[in-house]
């Protein structure tokens, strides 16, 4: 599209940028840097950006219905209390499994929050498969596993009528469709909705805009993919500055831009040079699409 402008918005120089969530009252992106351990909450009004550290990695962070936000902090769902730059721990995660961590997460159409798990990595994208898992998190903090043997537990979204689940586990180089029952949670019915062609790298993080589409981001791929989750067709690629492509939310005052997280963490001395916006984040506009407003857990 001529008019796709594709701008570095927030210089974070994340390790690992991820789990983007636009704060529509205040006109904040919300994300995390999960390898320096830390919640980042930038103001698109004043470019300002506010930081608070946690005590392990940092795979997600979402706002909070009663208040604060809620984030997953190595293998717990903490309690943040921004202004006191304080972390409560309120429920542990995959507890048998001390050497996973939480890496993606976003709250469904009823609240509840869905949290990924992997197996700590030994180099960029290099786990033990078949480690991690995927969990829900109620709002009395009950636990339920919904997945087992995955391997990096990434991207999460719902279709517009709630009815269906989609799902990237990242090694299995597919974005998937489950069947969803939003009053308990359930998931079944697994079916392939898109599988990434060559070049186009590890499908990572996801959003679903106002029309039901699926944007992909493609870690070492450079890109964001728009799939029709319906006939599994690629609409539209857009091309990033930076190859490890992360995550994307739609944001802004009516949610007509698209940002994008990115990572730094396992580029060489060159490939850092080749790509000094590397860890940044950015906004594309000009898409002609906007998203929809996220869900703040119940809990």
């Amino acid at each position: 599209m001529s008019s796709l402008q594709v701008e570095c918005v927030v210089k974070a120089g994340a390790l690992i940028g991820e789990g983007p969530v636009w704060e529509e009252s205040e006109q904040t992106l919300l994300f995390v840097d999960i390898a320096r351990q830390k919640i980042h909450r930038w103001n698109s009004v004043t470019n300002e950006m506010k930081s608070v550290e946690t005590e392990d990695t940092v795979g997600v962070a979402v706002p909070r219905r009663s208040g604060g936000l809620v984030a997953g902090v190595g293998r717990s769902v903490v309690a943040v209390d921004w202004s006191t730059q304080t972390m409560t721990s309120l429920v542990q995660v995959d507890e048998d499994k001390p050497n996973n961590r939480l890496n993606d997460g976003k709250v469904d159409p009823h609240g509840r929050l869905l949290v990924g798990f992997m197996g700590k990595e030994t180099r960029p994208a290099e786990v033990t498969r078949h480690q991690g898992a995927l969990f829900s998190v109620n709002s009395d903090f009950t636990v339920t596993k919904r997945l087992r043997q995955v391997d990096i537990s990434n991207g999460m979204d719902w279709s517009l009528d709630h009815r269906t689940f989609f799902y990237i586990d990242s090694l299995s180089l597919s974005v998937d469709a489950f069947d969803y029952d939003v009053d308990t949670g359930n998931i079944g019915n697994r079916r392939t909705v898109y599988h990434m062609e060559e070049g186009e790298g590890l499908p990572d993080g996801m959003t679903v805009d106002a029309e039901g589409r699926l944007w992909v981001t493609c870690y070492n791929g450079g890109r964001v993919v728009n799939i029709d989750p319906v006939t599994g067709v690629r609409l539209q690629t857009v091309f990033l500055p930076v190859m490890k492509t992360t995550s994307c939310c739609f944001g802004g005052p009516d949610y007509s831009d698209l940002y994008v997280t990115s990572a730094c963490l396992g580029l060489n001395q060159s490939e850092s040079r080749q790509q000094p916006l590397a860890g940044h984040t950015f906004r594309v506009r000009g898409l002609g699409v906007k998203g929809r407003p996220s869900t703040s857990f119940s809990g």
